[in-house]
């Protein structure tokens, strides 16, 4: 079967990705650490995680609506610009000793804030910048471009930059922001998503916020194989969420990490998911998105218990590079799926809602294994997630059958016409 080319507006939107990511892998740590300059508190040090947690909590579902109003193409870019001037800013209020903890907290809250929008938006751009065959494999090459450029390139120098000045982190981020999007603006112009038909000249009324939203809501639930695969990816968050948790203390303490090569084995996890984000898309071709998905849970519950198992860095890092392969196909075929199934004028609600679900699951699975980790120990964590999955992938063996295909829907072929992932570090 040929192979569909990606074209240019992709490798544009591309490049404004893998910009972007490469100064969040600069700025986030090095968040961290110019609190910990600030403060030994370790409320406050908290706070400022949880404010970054709670915007797309509380606006994630109102991105949605904005992204399916507003021209996506002219949104993610002026979030960009936004988000440029802010970490500007911020990087000024270093430089002349104006940022304290306060300053971090409000700086964190408004990029994630900001940050909700631009996910939206952008999860519900690509269709229009791809043919809908293409989807999986382009998902793949974003994840797989983000991952490089936050694992291989950013993080590992965040620290070092901020050793050389504490404001550089935060001064590259600003210019990466605004270098994304001058690359969204190269897209191909185009209208606005579709409004609601009306009456010649009459402007149709357009429906409150509330009911945008509870229209994304039903469409997502109304989409019955759609629903259980973001009902899935939930039950995969609470697993994966965990294990993220205590993966440092179980590492270090279990497999017998030492410190200095603690880097090198969570590079494994890295190494693995780029290795699947490629792959994603011929898997998705060979054998189909549903078969798919159900072989690929099966395979990572196999690699999990690997890894619960494992004694010895080596097979354990093994384990978590096939484990994390999975967690990349997957990441790449579900969004496809719900991009492909979902009208244009809908996908940024339905796009924000299915990140919904793993966001609240996320915390919940992360605070579980806290309060086990700390009786128990990690082994017990590390089983738990090995059983969640071992459950989330029967009940996807008996749920995702293969369905008729779905009418084609209209979509616009230009990138500012459509009414994006990641991925998650979760589903």
């Amino acid at each position: 079967m040929p192979t569909t080319r990606l074209g240019r507006d992709f490798h544009l939107l591309w490049s404004a990705a893998v910009s972007s990511r490469l100064g969040d892998a600069l700025r986030t740590p090095a968040l961290a650490l110019l609190a910990a300059t600030l403060t030994r508190d370790p409320r406050l040090i908290a706070a400022i995680t949880v404010a970054a947690q709670l915007p797309p909590l509380l606006f994630g579902l109102l991105g949605g609506v904005y992204a399916d109003r507003w021209d996506r193409r002219r949104t993610m870019a002026l979030v960009d610009g936004a988000r440029a001037a802010l970490v500007a800013a911020f990087a000024v209020a270093i430089v002349t000793g104006r940022a304290g903890v306060v300053t971090l907290l409000l700086v964190a809250f408004l990029l994630a804030a900001l940050g909700s929008l631009f996910d939206a938006a952008s999860f519900a751009l690509l269709p229009s910048v791809v043919p809908p065959t293409a989807l999986p494999r382009a998902n793949g090459r974003l994840q797989a471009g983000t991952a490089v450029a936050g694992g291989f390139l950013g993080a590992p120098v965040a620290g070092l930059a901020f050793a050389a000045s504490p404001a550089l982190p935060f001064a590259v981020d600003a210019v990466t922001f605004a270098l994304a999007a001058l690359l969204v603006l190269a897209l191909p112009r185009g209208g606005h998503p579709p409004v609601p038909a009306g009456p010649p000249n009459h402007r149709a009324r357009r429906p409150s916020v509330l009911a945008e939203v509870t229209a994304g809501l039903r469409r997502l639930r109304d989409d019955r194989t759609l629903w259980q695969v973001s009902l899935l990816s939930a039950g995969c968050n609470l697993a994966i969420s965990g294990l993220l948790a205590v993966l440092v203390l179980h590492a270090l303490d279990v497999l017998r990490v030492p410190p200095a090569g603690y880097g090198l084995f969570t590079a494994s996890a890295i190494v693995g998911g780029v290795v699947g984000a490629l792959t994603a898309g011929r898997i998705a071709a060979r054998f189909g998105t549903l078969p798919a998905l159900r072989v690929v849970l099966a395979g990572q519950t196999v690699a999990l218990a690997g890894f619960a198992f494992a004694r010895h860095p080596v097979p354990a890092g093994l384990a978590l590079a096939v484990f994390a392969a999975g967690t990349s196909v997957w990441n790449s075929l579900w969004t496809s799926y719900g991009q492909q199934r979902v009208p244009a004028a809908l996908l940024g609600r339905v796009g924000a809602a299915q990140r919904m679900l793993g966001l609240l699951a996320a915390p919940v699975g992360a605070t579980l294994a806290g309060l086990v980790a700390g009786a128990y120990g990690t082994v017990p964590v590390m089983v738990a997630a090995t059983g969640t999955f071992a459950l989330v992938t029967a009940a996807a063996w008996r749920m995702l059958r293969p369905v008729a295909p779905t009418p084609p829907v209209d979509r616009p072929t230009t990138a500012g016409t459509a009414v994006r992932p990641g991925p998650p570090p979760s589903r």
